[in-house]
């Protein structure tokens, strides 16, 4: 999935407040990193402990901001230059592990998921800070597809990346940021904070619990809205995830373009405004979400099984949310929603 406008948030964080005699610590900071606010909240340490920690997050995001962004002077930026040159490139073992990642996500979703289409993604306009048309001309989709760039088509070396083909311009917006949420939650934990939720524009891991044993409730975005569709509360270990037709896009002559783009066409993804997932492992639930809504009716199920994540809500560009069973049994939908289906996963 790719870097995401915090005006434009896929989920929102519902702190509910409640009157204790003793009230348990909470601490609360805001950063800003991958073009978002992030929004971190731990519960029951002391707040000195708490804003050690997330300075170590902030400084791990800022670095990993420089490294990884996909149009500003940086290391990813170094990798592409050299593969469009046609020349070998030794990279930070940090961009090696995501590549790897990358082609793995690309194995499982079947293509759907491909960090190699930065070059299309600049064709749209979506690799600028303010994406902006017009629209690339027919003529300039077919001329990309006809390279056909996989981030397969990449040869790993120890830290060393080359590939055959100069069309392959890397993108970890689709999933970095999953990462990314994953590793300062393993930073904080390490810190001895287990009761926490991280919040980057919408996308969020939490751990244990808001105080008294009590869930954390999350709010799921409305895709045409700035309100809420769903509420879902969630306690222990979860991140969830969503990638909808909102969070980048353009309106170029009364046409809306978003930045979800779909590999096989050269075009934005049609037939769903949001698909959020619900995973341990928020790396993949990223990911996952933005091959399920390229995937479209006909072949979300199927993705999602060869991911290997059970817990989905897509809305299609009906207004139907289409919900698995077990996260139907967890999710509490506004009144205002109209049209409901749970569906099982199948091949």
């Amino acid at each position: 999935m790719s870097i995401r406008a915090v005006s434009f948030l896929a989920l929102a964080l519902l702190l509910a407040t409640a009157c204790q005699p003793q009230p348990e610590v909470v601490y609360r900071q805001q950063l800003f990193a991958f073009g978002t606010l992030i929004d971190i909240t731990t519960q029951g340490v002391d707040a000195a402990q708490s804003r050690a920690a997330v300075q170590a997050v902030d400084a791990m995001y800022q670095q990993q901001h420089r490294d990884w962004h996909a149009w500003q002077r940086g290391a990813l930026d170094d990798l592409n230059n050299a593969i469009a040159a046609g020349k070998s490139w030794q990279t930070d073992s940090s961009i090696v592990k995501l590549i790897r990642m990358g082609q793995n996500f690309e194995r499982l979703s079947g293509g759907l998921f491909n960090p190699a289409i930065g070059e299309l993604l600049a064709l749209w306009g979506f690799q600028q800070d303010e994406p902006e048309g017009p629209p690339p001309s027919p003529q300039r989709i077919n001329a990309w597809l006809s390279h056909k760039p996989s981030s397969l088509q990449l040869t790993i070396d120890g830290n060393i990346v080359s590939s055959q083909n100069p069309h392959v311009r890397l993108d970890f917006g689709g999933f970095a940021k999953g990462y990314s949420v994953g590793k300062a939650v393993e930073l904080l934990e390490g810190r001895g904070i287990h009761n926490l939720i991280i919040n980057a524009g919408g996308d969020l891991c939490l751990r244990g619990n808001r105080g008294g044993n009590k869930p954390w409730r999350i709010g799921i975005r409305h895709p045409r809205n700035t309100g809420t569709l769903a509420t879902l509360e969630l306690q222990g270990a979860a991140c969830v995830f969503t990638s909808g037709d909102y969070e980048r896009y353009y309106i170029y002559q009364g046409r809306r373009y978003h930045h979800i783009l779909d590999p096989r066409s050269g075009y934005p993804a049609t037939a769903t405004r949001s698909v959020t997932v619900i995973a341990d492992d928020p790396a993949l639930a990223d990911a996952a979400a933005t091959a399920l809504l390229i995937a479209g009716a006909e072949h979300w199920q199927s993705v999602a099984v060869n991911m290997g994540v059970t817990d989905v809500l897509r809305i299609d560009d009906q207004d139907v949310a289409w919900v698995t069973p077990r996260l139907a049994k967890q999710i509490v939908f506004d009144p205002a929603w109209k049209s409901v289906r749970v569906v099982s996963l199948k091949h």
